[in-house]
């Protein structure tokens, strides 16, 4: 894979941009296209600490299970939004969480970033994780932006640019999506709108 630095600008000039309408066609499509890619944190000094998108929960407005399903609210404007923005916000009264918006300008449509692979800064990430190492860094919604210091100051943040980026990239030659159940919710739980990637090998182990 490409380091950060090696990735292509857009035509403004914006490093790293991300391609946003492959975001417009929906939470489950968005939440499909966002597994491999890069989720990048851009820090004063100049360095930057990468994740790599491996679980997404895909959410929208006809879903039971999703803070838009009653309608827009000051909470959950972001969320109306444009595609390619970040949805951040707090749970149990300790822990922040962040979508991605997704889908039409106007319908309340994002996709839940649940977990990613270190890649880039693991140190800072590591020192934000209160030493955590290994898959603990990131392997939760919550320990994911702990590890990139997301707060509600990025409520609403346009994921093109720092200091929170999306960064476009492939799945592996020997990986592919699985779809389960979404986990951790008790609404329309049943639903099959978690998204994560498998080892190709996995999955054949599994038949």
């Amino acid at each position: 894979m490409a380091r950060i630095c090696d990735e292509i600008d857009d035509e403004n000039g914006n490093r790293n941009a991300f391609p946003m309408e492959l975001l417009t066609q929906g939470a489950d499509h968005a939440a499909a296209v966002l597994l491999g890619c890069l989720l990048v944190r851009d820090w004063p000094d100049g360095t930057h600490s990468a994740v790599r998108i491996v679980e997404t929960e895909a959410y929208d407005q006809n879903d039971p299970a999703s803070h838009t399903y009653h309608g827009r609210s000051e909470r959950n404007r972001a969320m109306f939004g444009p595609a390619g923005h970040a949805y951040v916000y707090f749970t149990y009264g300790m822990h922040y969480c962040v979508n991605v918006t997704a889908g039409a300008d106007g319908f309340g449509c994002g996709v839940l970033i649940r977990a990613g692979e270190p890649i880039e800064g693991v140190e800072h990430m590591t020192q934000l994780r209160g030493g955590r190492t290994g898959a603990q860094l990131t392997n939760g919604p919550a320990k994911l932006c702990q590890a990139l210091a997301i707060d509600k100051s990025l409520y609403g943040h346009d994921l093109r640019m720092p200091p929170l980026r999306l960064v476009r990239a492939s799945l592996r030659e020997d990986e592919r999506i699985g779809r389960t159940p979404r986990i951790g919710i008790s609404k329309a739980a049943d639903r099959p709108r978690r998204l994560i990637i498998m080892a190709i090998r996995m999955c054949r182990k599994a038949r």
